[in-house]
């Protein structure tokens, strides 16, 4: 039976959208009947011919005179026959056709208004949503030959009778988004297992284009089903800095799907200007037919997009847009429909009815996939040929501006360039006459190398301004210095795409926060849109490359504290490392400790094929590196490391050489390529590098940076970030840097990511009591950890001698579900308990019965220790995961037991998730924010520049009073918030913000009643009280969300917390009454 919650969430969706004010170009949809729906044919046929019979009567008047009173059958038949053959997101698009007959199953928003029958066509559109189908064709067969029947989807919405979105709903106070999407792995298979055939509404592409796992908190979505292998992209707005949504003061977390997403106009254009099929790979190779995907735009580049195009439209042209994504956030995507939807806006009304608003756009980039990208993207869209032209660098070089005007004025709306053609685009539409009346939309794709001299020198040149020629430019660059220039062209719109935009880009680029307001300290020019790096990297786009940032101070100085301490029962000590015994005082010593240290910690990672970045000072530093690097892999005979070194020009260093270095004759194992193409071999393990590359690199395979170069703001965040990219097993970095400092780095990262953590205190051996205290819980033993260590490895030789050809999850599997069986059944039965207990307590305290009360507190106080117990050990194998990943890159442990434990703990760790309904009203919160604090980890936080300091507001003679009425907690408040308040701080900060509860807990008549009955704490922390503390928490979670959050996690600290309140709130109440 469904849960009421999840019926009542379901009638909320339905009820909106049915009831919606209609408006220009939305109607509200009709709900539909379940039993209506053809599951054979996958189609609502009511719908289908309805919509064929208005706004194609003369093609369906055809066919009723063939077929007579079969036309509708034959007419639903054909369409789900041409779908099954085709594909659903071509058909929309594109119209089907059979012998005699041709129809277009959906008519979108013309681009052109005036023309009357495009929008009655486009108003005959027929949304519905339905509730509850039985979606399989195949549901009595497999009754009868199983016993059990098809699943039923919550809701399932109907575009002109065909089904393009499912959706599969769990409210939070009952089960959380996460079963959703379990449940459309498990149970929402495309081919059904009795008969072996498609589910029509769920093969892909073959009618529905994507499928929703909805909670009251969060939005998941995937296009393509593939059971367990089913990938689900988060489709949600961000909360502030983070991932997740924010809170709706008028209902559900997630009502902007329903509202905004799911509204006629919004969503016909998804299909019609967005999703596209992905035939290619990133590289622009075909892909298989079965590896083809559908591309569903996330939420954050669906609201850019289309803010961009509203603003742009009502702006006109010469306006600029910075755009604020972090890398991760699919800008090429972004930025081939913004292209596209940028060339059909066409003027409504006027003199210029239905011309283009922009003559062309032009995207500046490198990557020359980009334009493959938009040409298959485009073409999807508008199938014809010519939309988008590549202009070469030969052809957009020297005297050439008059050949650029000719490209600008042909047949091609959207023109990709390079950005060393950029300045002579400019030139051409300056001083070509034939242009001077046109607008121009020009977009920057960061994803680019910067450059000097004579790019640099020719923007100078066509712009009249001054800037160094030497120094780096980028399209960020260009953009904003033709802005700032004397000669700024005022037909042509800037949209610019950066993850790191510099302070002068946000000065010109941005916006101010209050646009009506003046200028200020309080108002700022902030982005036309954003997609932070957190978000990002809590959404698992990109990795948090400060997670494992070390200086080389730091590394020296715990390697070396560790030495003297005795560890462990077997009194083992810890090794020094080879590389951190070396002095850094010299290129050559430099070498030594980046190659130790690469290839004894990075080298076999990702099955032997991670690499690493060197950063130097200098394009002659990076030279001399070269050359020290061979010289010391030569000397030392080592064969499996080959490096690159990536710089611009030549470089005279007499000291190494008498003719100039260029990357030509330093690197001449190239054979001809490309130095991106031949790291990305297998050929070469390290790059080295001065200033090329740092931007614009994507190299996914690189694990390490190594840096001795000195860093400040943009550029440190930039560089950094060649390590974020994501791939195939690649779950952790690390930087070593020879000369920054921690606080700088953090300072950099400030402005673009708001989460991590600040530690320069580790010890080595305070991994020891974490591993004790992991097999003291009993969860798993240690022959289970040498027998699956011992599995792996033999696994590992197997398949390097070529004897099996990758590793087999079955023994694997079978050795780890010992322990994930003895940790789930224990969480469970301890969740049972504590369940049965309460009801046993209410039960007893409704007939007062003492001893029933008495036995039911025990029970529930002993099963919640155990499922504290429980969550610190899931909480501690992510701890010492993360602390051995981070150590081992420093100190050798010499410890075959550690690595084994590491080994058996990385896989233990996915079979540690658990849903946790003990706290109904906690499940979905998420917490962001948290006050800077040395806590024992490793990586480095960036402040958070907007929050203030809190000021005390209790004056001496009460700190006096509250260190009386809290000592409960004052001992333990370093342990409760880990240390991350000074006593004052916490006393200050954790009275303030207990006493301002006490208002809201104490209007509950319920906890008054029974504080004024005479019960013991014990009892009143069984009754009302809890559940009003944890309430009045929660309304207040934005101004103290530290230690809220902290409290609203941790069971064992609230439960702690709530007791040392419970007595301040009693005794108060007791001198009230006296």
């Amino acid at each position: 039976m469904r849960p009421h919650n999840e019926i009542v969430f379901e009638s909320d969706i339905v009820r909106y959208l049915t009831t919606s004010s209609e408006t220009l170009f939305s109607k509200p949809y009709l709900e539909g009947e379940p039993d209506l729906y053809n599951a054979e044919l996958g189609l609502y046929q009511e719908d289908l011919v309805t919509y064929m019979r208005s706004t194609q009567t003369e093609e369906y008047d055809k066919l009723v005179k063939k077929h007579g009173s079969e036309a509708d059958k034959t007419l639903a038949r054909e369409v789900a026959r041409y779908l099954d053959a085709t594909g659903s997101i071509r058909s929309f698009r594109r119209g089907i056709e059979f012998v005699g007959s041709k129809f277009r199953i959906a008519h979108f928003k013309p681009d052109n208004l005036s023309n009357v029958k495009a929008k009655e066509q486009y108003d005959a559109n027929i949304l519905r949503v339905v509730r509850q189908i039985r979606y399989s064709p195949f549901h009595q067969e497999m009754l009868d030959r199983t016993g059990h029947g098809s699943g039923i989807i919550d809701l399932v919405i109907f575009l002109n009778g065909i089904p393009i979105i499912t959706v599969e709903l769990k409210t939070d106070f009952t089960q959380s988004v996460h079963h959703a999407m379990k449940q459309y792995k498990k149970d929402r298979s495309p081919i059904n297992s009795v008969t072996k055939k498609p589910e029509p509404i769920l093969a892909f592409n073959k009618r529905t284009l994507v499928h929703f796992a909805v909670s009251n908190e969060e939005v998941y979505m995937t296009t393509k089903l593939e059971g367990e292998k089913t990938k689900f992209l988060p489709f949600n707005k961000g909360n502030g800095e983070a991932s997740g949504n924010p809170p709706n003061p008028n209902g559900h977390a997630t009502a902007y799907l329903w509202e905004q997403v799911l509204e006629k106009e919004t969503l016909l254009k998804i299909i019609g200007r967005f999703i596209h099929l992905q035939e290619k790979d990133k590289e622009g190779k075909k892909l298989k037919p079965d590896d083809y995907f559908m591309v569903f735009p996330r939420y954050h580049q669906l609201d850019c997009v289309t803010k961009l195009i509203d603003t742009a439209y009502k702006e006109g042209a010469g306006h600029h847009y910075l755009i604020q994504h972090s890398a991760g956030s699919g800008k090429s995507n972004s930025i081939a429909w913004l292209s596209h939807q940028l060339a059909s806006l066409t003027i409504q009304g006027g003199a210029s009815q239905g011309k283009s608003l922009f003559r062309n756009v032009i995207v500046v980039t490198d990557r020359n996939v980009l334009d493959s990208q938009l040409q298959d993207t485009i073409y999807q869209f508008d199938h014809q040929a010519g939309v988008v032209k590549r202009i070469s660098r030969e052809e957009g070089s020297g005297s050439k501006s008059q050949k650029l005007a000719e490209a600008l004025l042909g047949n091609s709306p959207i023109i990709i360039v390079t950005i060393q053609t950029f300045p002579f685009i400019l030139e051409a539409i300056q001083q070509e006459t034939s242009l001077k009346d046109f607008t121009f939309a020009v977009i920057a794709d960061e994803a680019h190398s910067s450059q000097t001299g004579k790019t640099a020198s020719k923007l100078k040149e066509i712009l009249q301004t001054e800037f160094d020629e030497e120094e780096e430019v980028t399209a960020e660059d260009m953009f904003r210095i033709s802005i700032e220039s004397k000669k700024a062209s005022k037909n042509i719109s800037y949209f610019a795409f950066t993850a790191t935009p510099k302070p002068k880009t946000l000065e010109i680029f941005g916006r101010l926060r209050f646009p009506d307001q003046p200028k200020s300290k309080e108002n700022t020019p902030i982005p036309f849109h954003t997609y932070t790096m957190q978000q990002a990297i809590e959404e698992g786009f990109i990795l948090d490359v400060l997670k494992n940032y070390i200086t080389y101070d730091v590394a020296y100085r715990i390697a070396n504290q560790s030495q003297d301490k005795e560890v462990d029962t077997s009194k083992a000590k810890t090794k020094i490392s080879k590389w951190v015994r070396l002095h850094p005082h010299n290129i050559s010593q430099k070498i030594a400790i980046i190659i130790e240290h690469y290839r004894t910690h990075v080298r076999h990672m990702l099955n032997g094929n991670a690499k690493a970045m060197v950063v130097t000072g200098s394009r002659k530093e990076a030279v001399r590196y070269k050359l020290e690097l061979d010289k010391y892999i030569r000397d030392n005979k080592y064969t499996d490391i080959h490096a690159l070194v990536a710089f611009s020009g030549e470089i005279i260093d007499k000291e190494y050489g008498v003719e100039p270095f260029t990357e030509k004759n330093i690197n001449p194992s190239l054979d001809g390529k490309e130095l991106r193409e031949a790291f990305d071999g297998s050929d070469f393990q390290i790059m080295l590098v001065a200033n090329k590359f740092l931007t614009g690199f994507d190299q996914p395979k690189l694990c390490a940076m190594y840096i001795d170069k000195k860093f400040s703001g943009v550029d440190c965040v930039q560089a950094l970030s060649r390590m974020n990219r994501i791939y195939p097993n690649k779950d952790q970095t690390f930087i070593l840097d020879f000369v920054n400092k921690t606080e700088e780095i953090i300072e950099a990262f400030s402005p673009f990511y708001k989460v991590t953590n600040l530690s320069d205190n580790s010890d080595p051996n305070d991994i020891f009591p974490i591993k004790n205290k992991l097999v003291d819980a009993q969860i798993f033993t240690t022959s289970q950890v040498e027998d699956f260590a011992n599995e792996y490895y033999q696994q590992l030789a197997n398949i390097k001698n070529k004897k099996q050809a990758k590793l087999s999850q079955e023994r694997l599997s079978s050795i780890m579900s010992f322990p994930g069986n003895e940790f789930k059944q224990r969480y469970k039965k301890a969740v049972d308990i504590i369940r049965q207990a309460l009801e046993i307590h209410s039960q007893a305290k409704q007939s007062k019965n003492d001893q029933n009360i008495k036995e039911s507190e025990k029970e529930l106080h002993s099963a919640k220790e155990v499922k504290a117990t429980l969550d610190q050990f899931k909480a501690g194998v992510n701890k010492f995961l993360d602390f051995y990943e981070f150590m081992s890159n420093i100190v050798d442990y010499d410890n075959e037991e550690l690595e084994k434990l590491y080994l058996f703990l990385k896989h233990l760790k996915e079979l540690l998730k658990v849903d946790d309904p003990d706290n109904e009203l906690m499940l979905s919160l998420s917490l962001s924010h948290y006050k800077i604090h040395n806590k024992k980890v490793h990586n480095p936080t960036p402040r958070d520049a907007n929050l203030d300091p809190e000021k005390p507001v209790i004056g001496s003679s009460a700190i006096e009073k509250k260190k009386e009425l809290l000592s409960e907690i004052i001992d333990s408040i370093n342990d409760l918030f880990e240390g991350q308040f000074s006593d004052n701080d916490a006393l200050d900060r954790v009275y303030n913000f207990g006493m301002s509860l006490e208002p809201e807990v104490m209007k509950n008549p319920e906890v008054l009643n029974q504080m004024k009955a005479g019960n013991s704490k014990d009892q009143i922390m069984l009754g009302d009280y809890p559940k009003a503390l944890s309430e009045a928490i929660m309304n207040t979670i934005n101004t103290n969300k530290d230690i809220s959050a902290k409290l609203l996690n941790d069971e064992a600290i609230y439960d702690k917390f709530a007791r040392a309140m419970l007595n301040v709130f009693m005794q108060n109440l007791n001198k009230g009454m006296a």
